[in-house]
């Protein structure tokens, strides 16, 4: 039998995903009853119990790991462990993943979710969770992504991207350290391995962080840079919580939120505080180098506060265009905090949008696209005029 340690530390948090790394029978546990409907404090206790909150995600209680008690209490916006007995060894799995999610787990779906989705086709993935902590435990709280090769809705995806807002003692992500990264504007250490199921990728923060909003496509775009994903994969879900080792009572997700946007529309429940689409094309005008002319698509997601933005600049010449800078400017108010694909500087006013190494080529007839996520306290307006390389797409 595989230690435990090394083939099973944090790793996925069903007792499928648990039985196939051992190599044991999962009998009945891969079909899950659909959620019913949750009421504020609705308490569920069973192992594998669900139920849905706002008409848009599923809570799930999740105890694969420990025969002890585990309970949640499940709020409108999210869920607290009023129960979570027991100990299990911190060199080895968590004892559950009390959690909350938009997507699907093990065919349980989401109502009216969109996911899966193909990365390609997802113009932002939008989300914000705030959570609160207890001193008497050992824990991580974690923000799962998960993406397989196909849109799968049962079973164990291929990647597990984990993003640790927090951990209590001497637990350790799956796999060894491989070094840092700046994701979404925030550092991370990056950790990669195989829990014996699937690979895993985590962001650790190095200190903890209680509330954040992100966008979800920034850690896909990381993780297919370091060749475990790619971008014809599949968004199946999206799920935050807790993986805890001691006690864990107390520990609570306040609010969640997540939406995910697939062109220039935005579909599955939106933003808990009301997002909105919106979008603006420039086209048409020599540009870039070569001689070529450009077309920028500019779509918005908007919400009380912030905003995201997918933009697609389309080489309409005959030539190339290598090492594309985009140049717009954004309206008063608004401040980019975090982007994907490309570097975008300064953050408010005149700024200018540089492609990575990865995309510095925008071929003839070809288009390359990259995104951002920002804070606004005056106008959610897009920008009016676009320049490519210095010459203007109008």
């Amino acid at each position: 039998m595989k230690s435990l340690p090394q083939a099973l530390r944090s790793t996925r948090r069903t007792a499928v995903a648990v039985l196939a790394a051992l190599g044991l029978g999962v009998g009945g546990l891969v079909t899950l009853a659909a959620a019913p409907a949750a009421h504020a404090d609705t308490q569920i206790c069973d192992q594998y119990g669900s139920t849905t909150i706002q008409g848009k995600y599923v809570v799930q209680n999740n105890r694969w790991g420990t025969s002890e008690a585990q309970c949640v209490n499940v709020t409108s916006s999210g869920f607290q462990l009023t129960t979570a007995d027991g100990s299990v060894p911190t060199n080895g799995a968590p004892k559950a993943y009390p959690s909350v999610y938009n997507g699907c787990h093990y065919t349980n779906c989401s109502p009216g979710t969109n996911l899966p989705a193909q990365l390609s086709g997802i113009s932002s993935a939008p989300t914000s969770i705030s959570y609160a902590y207890v001193n008497n435990a050992v824990f991580d709280a974690a923000y799962d992504i998960w993406l397989d090769p196909t849109p799968k809705t049962d079973g164990v995806n291929k990647t597990e991207i984990m993003v640790w807002f927090n951990h209590v003692g001497s637990i350790q992500p799956v796999g060894s350290k491989v070094g840092t990264a700046n994701v979404a504007g925030r550092s991370w250490d990056v950790w990669t391995g195989n829990n014996g199921g699937n690979d895993v990728i985590s962001f650790v923060a190095p200190s903890a962080i209680s509330s954040w909003s992100f966008d979800v496509k920034a850690f896909a775009n990381e993780t297919i840079s370091r060749g475990m994903a790619q971008s014809n994969w599949y968004l199946t879900s999206v799920q935050a919580g807790f993986e805890p080792w001691q006690n864990g009572a107390g520990l609570a997700v306040t609010n969640f939120s997540s939406s995910v946007s697939t062109g220039s529309s935005s579909t599955n429940g939106g933003a808990s505080n009301g997002g909105t689409t919106s979008g603006s094309t420039s086209g048409g005008s020599t540009g870039g180098t070569g001689g070529s002319a450009c077309k920028v698509t500019y779509a918005t997601q908007t919400w009380t506060g912030g905003f995201t933005a997918n933009v697609t600049i389309a080489n309409t010449g005959s030539s190339a265009v290598g090492n594309w800078k985009l140049g717009f400017t954004l309206p008063s108010g608004q401040t980019v905090t975090s982007a994907w694909n490309a570097t975008v500087n300064p953050t408010s006013g005149a700024v200018t949008a540089s492609s990575m190494s990865y995309n510095g080529s925008i071929p003839a007839g070809g288009s390359q696209s990259f995104g951002f996520q920002g804070t606004s306290t005056g106008s959610t307006a897009s920008p009016t005029a676009f320049t490519l390389n210095g010459a203007p797409c109008s």
